[in-house]
Order: C-alpha cells, then sequence, then structure tokens
C-alpha cells in the first residue's frame, strides 16, 4: 500500500498541473520505499530504469571527477530524480545516497513510457523537469571546462613566472653582494697613483664595451677558447683572481684589449684596478639579468590581460588575428616547451583585420593549440604549424599538427558537446564545442581535416562583416 494520495503529489511544484486522474495513474503504476542515512538508492554504473519523487528527505548524489570525489547536486523534499521521459542517459555516472531519512516515490521507466502516450500533462510535466536538468548540467559541464582550461594556463604562467623571479631574486642578492665590496674597493682605487689621462683611456675601453653593440656573437666553443686565452693572459700577469676572465669574455675583452688596460697601470696597481672593473662589469650584468627578467614578467601580464581582454568593450572590433594568436602561445608556451614542440608561423602580415570578440577569439585559438598540443605528446616532440591567409572573401587560419591523426569513424562527432577521446580527467569535451559556438557567432566556419601525421583545422571568417 503506497498511502499516497494524488494530492500529495499536486502539491509538488513540478506537477502542479497535472489533473489527479493522471496522477493517480502514476501512483498505481510505482511504489513508496523508505531509506535510512547512509543507505543509496543507486550506485555508479546502475542503469537507470527507475523515475524517482522524494516525497521525504534528502538524497546527496557525488561522482568521481579529476580522480576527485565531488558532489553533484542535493535532490531534497518534492524533487523528482532518476529516469525521464526521452532522456538518453543509461547508466548513473555517480550514486546517490540517502543522507537524511527518506520516502520516496519510484516508478519503472517502461511504466513511465507507456503513459507517454496516455497521460500528455503528465509527460509534459517530466519533460520540463528533464529539460531543466539537461540545462543545469550543461551550465555545471561549461563551468567544470572553463576552471579545467583556468587550471591547465594557472599551471604554465606559474612556472613561466617563476623563473624570472627566481632570477631577480638571485640577482637582486648577487648585487647586493657586489655593493657590499664597494666601500673596501673605493679604499683599495682611491689610494693608486695613477695619472688623469690614463685613468681617462681606462674609463674610454670600459665605456665603449658597455656600449659597443657591433660585438660579434661567439659560439660556445669560441667564448671557451677566449676565457682559455683571458685566463693565461691574467697567469702571465700574476692577477689572482682568475675566474674574472669569464666576465671580461662576456663583455667582449681581448688579449689585447687587457694589454692596452695594462699599459694605462703601473703593475703594482693593475690587480686592483682589475678586480674594480671586474666588480663593476658584473654589477652591470645583474642589473641587466634583473632588468630582462622584470620584462619578462611584464610581458605575460600583459599578455594575460590581452588574452582575457580586460578593460575592453564587449562590442566586436576590429583586431588583428595574428596578436591573438601569439597571445595564446604565450599563455601556453610552458606546454609547448614541455613537450618538445616547434613553432612554424606563416602570417600573411597584410591580412585586412576581422571584426571579433578579443576574448572570445582567444578561447579558440588556446583551444584548438592546446588540442594540438595533447596529440602530439605521443610523439616525443612536434611540430606546429600556424599559417594565415585570404582565401577569396575569406580570412583564414590553418592550425596543423604532425600528431597521430583523428580517426576516420569520429571526425564528425569532435564538435559535439561532451564527446571527448581524452582519458579521464583530462577534458569534459567541451573545448571543441565552445569553438564552434564562438566561430559561428562570428558569422565563421571550422572544419577539419585529418590523417596520421597531418590534422589541419580550419578557420575561416568572411571580410562583409568588417
Amino acid at each position: 500500500m503506497n498511502n499516497l494520495t494524488p494530492q500529495q503529489l499536486k502539491a509538488i511544484p513540478a506537477l502542479k498541473d497535472v489533473p489527479i486522474d493522471q496522477l493517480q495513474w502514476f501512483i498505481n503504476e510505482g511504489v513508496v520505499i523508505e531509506l535510512e542515512e547512509g543507505e543509496r538508492l543507486f550506485n555508479t554504473g546502475d542503469p537507470i530504469n527507475n523515475t524517482f519523487i522524494i516525497l521525504e528527505g534528502r538524497i546527496r548524489m557525488c561522482a568521481v571527477q579529476n580522480g576527485k570525489l565531488r558532489e553533484i547536486t542535493v535532490v531534497d523534499k518534492d524533487g523528482i530524480s532518476g529516469y525521464l521521459p526521452f532522456s538518453r542517459a543509461n547508466k548513473a555516472i555517480g550514486y546517490g545516497e540517502c543522507v537524511k531519512k527518506a520516502r520516496i516515490f519510484k516508478c519503472a521507466a517502461d511504466k513511465v513510457n507507456a503513459g507517454i502516450k496516455l497521460h500528455y500533462e503528465l509527460t509534459e510535466a517530466l519533460v520540463h523537469i528533464m529539460t531543466s536538468r539537461v540545462r543545469d548540467f550543461t551550465s555545471l559541464q561549461q563551468q567544470n571546462e572553463k576552471m579545467f582550461a583556468l587550471g591547465k594556463l594557472s599551471a604554465g604562467l606559474a612556472h613561466e613566472l617563476n623563473n624570472p623571479a627566481a632570477a631577480i631574486n638571485r640577482g637582486a642578492s648577487a648585487l647586493k653582494d657586489r655593493i657590499q665590496r664597494m666601500p673596501d674597493m673605493f679604499k683599495a682605487t682611491a689610494g693608486l697613483n695613477i695619472l688623469p689621462e690614463k685613468i681617462d683611456r681606462i674609463h674610454h675601453i670600459l665605456q665603449h664595451k658597455l656600449t659597443d653593440t657591433n660585438q660579434p656573437v661567439l659560439s660556445m666553443l669560441q667564448m671557451a677558447d677566449r676565457e682559455d686565452e683571458l685566463t693565461d693572459w691574467l697567469l702571465d700577469h700574476d692577477i689572482s683572481e682568475l675566474d674574472m676572465a669569464e666576465n671580461f669574455a662576456g663583455f667582449g675583452f681581448t688579449p689585447a684589449d687587457m694589454e692596452h688596460l695594462s699599459s694605462c697601470t703601473p703593475a703594482p696597481q693593475l690587480n686592483v684596478v682589475l678586480k674594480w672593473m671586474n666588480n663593476y662589469l658584473l654589477a652591470e650584468k645583474l642589473v641587466a639579468d634583473i632588468t630582462q627578467s622584470s620584462h619578462q614578467i611584464s610581458e605575460l601580464v600583459s599578455s594575460v590581460k590581452t588574452f582575457t581582454h580586460m578593460d575592453k568593450a564587449t562590442d566586436k572590433q576590429l583586431l588583428d588575428i595574428h596578436a591573438g594568436i601569439r597571445n595564446s602561445l604565450t599563455m601556453l608556451n610552458y606546454k609547448l616547451k614541455k613537450n618538445s614542440i616547434t613553432i612554424k608561423e606563416e602570417f600573411d602580415l597584410t591580412l585586412p583585420e576581422v571584426k571579433a570578440l578579443a576574448g572570445e577569439m582567444n578561447q579558440v585559438w588556446t583551444n584548438i593549440i592546446d588540442n594540438a598540443m595533447d596529440a602530439m605528446e605521443t610523439n616525443g616532440k612536434g611540430i606546429l604549424e600556424i599559417t594565415t591567409r585570404l582565401d577569396g572573401e575569406f580570412v583564414c587560419v590553418y592550425i596543423k599538427d604532425n600528431g597521430p591523426g583523428i580517426p576516420a569513424d569520429i571526425q564528425s562527432k569532435i564538435f559535439d558537446p561532451f564527446f571527448t577521446t581524452k582519458d579521464m580527467g583530462k577534458g569534459t569535451g567541451l573545448g571543441l564545442d565552445v569553438v564552434t559556438r564562438i566561430i559561428r557567432q562570428h558569422n565563421g566556419t571550422v572544419r577539419v581535416t585529418s590523417e596520421p601525421g597531418n590534422t589541419v583545422f580550419t578557420v575561416c571568417f568572411p571580410l562583409t562583416d568588417n
């Protein structure tokens, strides 16, 4: 005996417009069950073959996502879950556990399907619940996809920012050490008896090495030979700190330059002068390293700001598509280096600008490039070719990778929502769905051709919108 009345079901908001006779039929076809706290209504992998209405109590639904247990939803009193008409779900992706003693109405799926032809209002109410559930689930999955993408970008950015930040810390520490040596060096150099004209010559040599932009770039082998030559010169002149040879070589000094310095300095004072010069040159080098590292951080921050299109209007604007592609590559630079991927750019820089939303276009390039990098993981190294050109009345971007390719039988499915070939925890199947929606909103097209070693995504935008 159910001890359940049509009036009780009609009090449920989702069923308030269903006629009493249809609710009575529903009650007659089902059964009321009770669950204690901790008992499960269903388990992961169970067939979805019952409709559940929570009359009293609470059911928590959980699933494992990305290797971690997550709460999917909580169904309270008057909530309806389980099988619903026209749903294509056939197995539970998680489990439902009673967290508050529950009384539940249960009706088998075959009975519900039989009622589709007999009871229009009841079917309409259940279908409305299903469409709301799909909408909520899609919204949740899209949010998960955004968080998943954000997590990957954050990890890469953290790595990219850590390197220059660590270089700045090291440089600042070493520079502090050099500055602390200056009082002693000043004391040593202040007592030197060097003629003013020779001091001017030393100053000229030093400034020339600091400002000369035409010095030849030496290979590693050539630089090693230069350091050996300078080390020999220092030994011949009884200079104790031989490690300064590396620094002098780095600033382009040759044995001839050292002889010139020696001719300006009395032999007993040469060691003091070279120590002072070495300290000065090291300080210059440290400042340059710190400047370069801070500039690198500024560029990354600028790329993030441009990538997210912060402080910009939400209307479409004329954009250089190359800037967006390069920003996406900057954001993914850590992954490119990690997977030993070589970038080949063939950009037509004369292309007209495209009218688009910069933030959304960055999502397009990032999703396609990120997928290409994932595909090339198995290669050990890969080649990513990005080409832009004008094709009639369209601006087209071709993104090609040399990964294993997309099997022919699934190429038509890769743009479907929730379809993914990646392992659990590596994707939600919404990346290319997002790409498709954004491209359509810009009146463009996206297509793919693939064979082993040659997968090409082609994105085209009509010039008529610009």
